[in-house]
């Protein structure tokens, strides 16, 4: 295995002392979300995912009607209850089951499917506090687009105990953004990352690894950008084919040469390493519902992804903020 595409990296320059320090709960060379939540709130936290039934304007025909070529009709949410349930509802029932699963204590609310800024500030308001609805929720978490806030939806986040914005931004490169049909360009992300921060809110930005026209280095600059930024939290994903998307077709007429495990898990170690300490990483691995999952198909098993990428860095004896240069 290829253990780095950087060319900066010296695996020879590193030991054992010099692995990161933080409280790794889960033993892992990197900040994680989880260990976050724990050194902030004394106790495990989990995210609650919600559908408020937002829509997107990359899909309603307001920008576009098809979307972005690789979301399908789920908008990127990952649990089977959708807005057919009220968001009590929806808390209620994960509040009941996930410290059973996963010794939660306390939940962030997680506002996961579609852009969930895109409505009136009223309506938000109305959804965001229906989240509070269990004294155990201890902040909120809110997944959109960077062309979906402004300053009045932000002041009402910013209102919230412990906010987060995720934004997706996918990849720095306006060339990139244009061929995935996003929507918007870097500038746009830039603008509303830099409001976000001075009202006070911690943001989280998704990148996607291996779309189409990007080599390793155009992948790493976004990371550079980013890390330069110094973003709070950072998801980061893989290209993956799921059905009834637009990618989908592009690649049953035409194979898209998507990138391996090995490539994959290489390309997340190398972003580790220029990432500052205090990023938090929120996701390294998993993507697309395995029902509705066409390629790569070793995206499935999100587990063997991320010990994969635990193996690579003990075995560079590396660690994050390794290559961090201000």
């Amino acid at each position: 295995m290829i253990l780095t595409n950087n060319p900066d990296v010296n695996t020879k320059t590193l030991d054992d002392s010099a692995c990161y320090t933080s409280n790794r709960l889960n033993a892992k060379r990197y900040f994680t979300f989880s260990d976050y939540l724990y050194q902030k709130f004394g106790k495990k936290v989990y995210k609650i995912t919600l559908d408020a039934g937002f829509s997107c304007p990359n899909r309603d025909g307001t920008i576009s009607s098809g979307g972005c070529i690789f979301c399908d009709e789920s908008g990127s949410f990952s649990k089977a209850h959708s807005s057919l349930f009220s968001i009590e509802k929806q808390v209620e029932t994960a509040i009941n089951n996930l410290p059973k699963r996963f010794k939660a204590q306390a939940f962030l609310a997680y506002f996961q499917a579609f852009s969930n800024t895109y409505a009136s500030v009223d309506k938000l308001k109305t959804v965001y506090d229906a989240a509070f609805c269990d004294e155990r929720v201890v902040g909120i978490s809110i997944g959109t687009r960077p062309d979906c806030v402004d300053e009045e939806k932000l002041d009402l986040i910013a209102s919230y105990k412990n906010p987060w914005l995720e934004l997706g931004l996918q990849s720095a490169h306006d060339k990139t953004l244009r061929l995935i049909n996003r929507g918007h360009d870097f500038k746009t992300f830039e603008n509303a990352y830099n409001l976000a921060k001075t009202k006070h809110i911690k943001v989280c930005v998704h990148i996607i690894l291996g779309l189409p026209g990007e080599t390793p280095q155009d992948m790493l600059k976004t990371a550079r950008i980013l890390s330069n930024m110094g973003i709070d939290g950072i998801k980061i994903h893989v290209l993956t084919v799921l059905e009834n998307t637009p990618l989908a077709k592009i690649h049953a007429q035409n194979p898209i040469l998507l990138l391996s495990e090995d490539e994959y898990c290489v390309l997340v170690c190398d972003i580790i390493e220029i990432l500052p300490k205090s990023t938090t990483i929120h996701r390294v691995g998993g993507s697309g519902l395995s029902t509705t999952l066409i390629a790569p198909i070793w995206a499935r098993n999100k587990f063997e992804t991320m010990n994969k990428i635990d193996r690579i860095l003990w075995e560079r004896n590396t660690y994050q903020s390794a290559r961090y240069k201000a």
